[in-house]
């Protein structure tokens, strides 16, 4: 399986310097991502659609600060 952790600083921004590039590249199994600065619903689902992903967004209640996201094409089994 392959992981990838990025401190994005800002999701949309991220995409804007070629994240879903890296993204369909790699191909990794599960990404997670912290300092997101969004909610789900402002991030295009295309970031997880086209590589077959299930995303979790956890934002803070501040607008624009903090957050994480977990996207994951198969959900971890219990050990």
């Amino acid at each position: 399986m392959k992981f990838i952790s990025l401190n994005c600083n800002g999701i949309r921004s991220s995409l804007e310097k070629g994240l879903a590039d890296y993204i369909r590249n790699t191909k990794p199994d599960f990404i997670c991502f912290q300092e997101t600065k969004a909610n789900q619903d402002q991030v295009p689902s295309t970031l997880w659609e086209e590589g077959g992903y299930t995303p979790v967004f956890h934002s803070a209640e501040k607008k624009g600060y903090s957050g994480v996201a977990v996207l994951y094409k198969k959900p971890p089994e219990k050990s």
